[in-house]
């Protein structure tokens, strides 16, 4: 009974952090429409830079992509990052050098839960800011292009999911700050990684077939690819919906286990010199 009561405690606790940072998230719109407009520079860019490089091709499909399908996937890829960034690594970067890492590990509570509650919450508020107003401007400007049926409920599910993988490998990143004492190199090295490798800056269908090989063993297709897949593929059926999920459940049991792994070790020789 008394091993009951904790565990009770201890979710509801959680579900307080979440609905505090779903609070913090409707309180504080101004960052978040702060990375809309350096989005749509960044948008205006590889409109041009895309445009050209479909103007050099003698065909108008490249890879299996028209220009247009090709806009669709990065524009929503963008939208994508605006929401799905729960900046983790600064998060915990920001703890282990103020020294406040320290007084949640001595608390009740499992810090990776508590910073996946703590941040998830503004990952909803931006979903509905950025990522829906978007996506609807797509769907009418396209005339349609993106598919409106089974596919959308697999998508929000892939979302959900994806949301996951890039928390864990976002934790997986922050605490290596325990070794290095710094997380900004580190961190500007893994958003290029991930943005690279998950199809995030280049569709992974304009990836060298060596290189495919190796990124489809990797976790970062579950993050941005396989979400966008599902959405703008119309090939898709049931059975290729139920595969994608598969892959990224696989990849969400992964490195939940390795970043809990790391920081299980990593915290036994944790050294703080903030607070």
């Amino acid at each position: 009974m008394r091993n009951r009561s904790k565990r009770g405690i201890s979710l509801k606790g959680y579900m307080a952090v979440l609905k505090g940072s779903i609070m913090q998230g409707l309180s504080f719109r101004a960052s978040t429409y702060l990375r809309i407009a350096g989005n749509l520079v960044y948008l205006v860019i590889i409109y041009f830079l895309w445009k050209a490089i479909f103007a050099s091709s003698p065909t108008d499909t490249v890879n299996g992509m028209t220009f247009y399908d090709t806009m669709i996937y990065l524009v929503l890829a963008a939208a994508m990052f605006n929401f799905m960034d729960t900046f983790v690594v600064w998060w915990i970067g920001d703890d282990y050098q103020t020294g406040e890492i320290v007084l949640y590990l001595t608390k009740p509570i499992d810090y990776q839960p508590y910073l996946f509650c703590a941040r998830f919450g503004n990952c909803v508020i931006s979903f509905f800011v950025t990522f829906m107003p978007t996506f609807i401007i797509v769907y009418f400007v396209t005339r349609g292009s993106i598919l409106l049926g089974i596919n959308m409920l697999f998508f929000v599910v892939s979302i959900l999911l994806a949301t996951a993988v890039n928390f864990c490998v976002d934790f997986f990143v922050g605490t290596i700050c325990f070794y290095t004492q710094s997380v900004w190199g580190v961190n500007i090295m893994k958003e290029v990684v991930v943005s690279l490798l998950s199809g995030a800056t280049i569709p992974l269908a304009f990836f060298p077939a060596g290189l495919r090989r190796v990124v489809d063993v990797l976790p970062f297709q579950a993050i941005y690819h396989i979400p966008l897949h599902v959405l703008t593929d119309k090939t898709m059926n049931i059975v290729d919906y139920m595969s994608s999920i598969g892959i990224q459940l696989l990849w969400i049991a992964v490195m939940l286990g390795i970043s809990r792994l790391f920081w299980k070790v990593s915290v036994k020789g944790l050294t703080v010199n903030g607070g």
